[in-house]
């Protein structure tokens, strides 16, 4: 990868990326997340070269400074956060491409982005509690978030909202998409059995063998 054009061709193959140019100089191209409107990808040419600049781990951003001459601290960033890859020919392609991708993945990640993939792994058939999602989400302590963010839900035909339940089984009076009798509609659709208001978690409730 040599040219400005494979990078952001890269940087846009990125779900939910746009490209900006919010410094009014055709010099700087951005790729930017769409869902914040944070960059993970800069690109610039200095000194006859193109550079890119990439989020990174602080210690991923000094693994790839020791690998290559050419990753050098953030030009004009946060030099514990941010690498300069110089596109001079000395690093394959592959790992331009993963520091590229991780820096997508640190710009992208949110609690609510977490929260609805942990969601999507409920299988048909199971509910898990509120304190489970946020423990797949990786902090049980969020389980007051992850209430929040499903009542948000972007796309509550991919993101299975109604298979959440409390810790006592309870389904959520305030069901954002139909009540609770929707909830227990859907719920019942597969297979699951609902009485009074609440289902059977020793029978319907996801497994740690079933977590991701």
């Amino acid at each position: 990868m040599k040219t400005r054009e494979q990078a952001l061709k890269y940087g846009l193959s990125f779900p939910d990326t746009y490209q900006d140019a919010p410094f009014h100089d055709d010099n700087w191209q951005l790729v930017r997340y769409r869902g914040n409107r944070k960059a993970f990808l800069w690109t610039y040419e200095k000194d006859g070269y193109v550079n890119l600049n990439v989020k990174a781990d602080p210690e991923k951003a000094f693994f790839w400074r020791d690998i290559y001459k050419s990753v050098q601290p953030g030009y004009h960033q946060n030099k514990l956060h941010w690498n300069t890859v110089i596109l001079d020919g000395s690093i394959p392609d592959r790992d331009i491409k993963i520091m590229i991708e991780e820096s997508y993945t640190l710009v992208s990640d949110s609690p609510s982005k977490r929260i609805y993939e942990a969601v999507k792994k409920i299988p048909y058939g199971h509910v898990a509690t509120y304190a489970q999602v946020a423990e797949m989400a990786g902090d049980r302590k969020m389980a007051r978030a992850v209430g929040n963010a499903l009542h948000k839900n972007p796309d509550p035909n991919g993101i299975p909202c109604y298979r959440v339940v409390n810790a006592r089984g309870e389904l959520a009076g305030e069901f954002a998409f139909g009540g609770a009798w929707k909830q227990g509609e859907l719920l019942q659709a597969e297979g699951i059995e609902v009485v009074d208001g609440r289902v059977d978690l020793g029978k319907y409730q996801l497994r740690e063998k079933r977590d991701i």
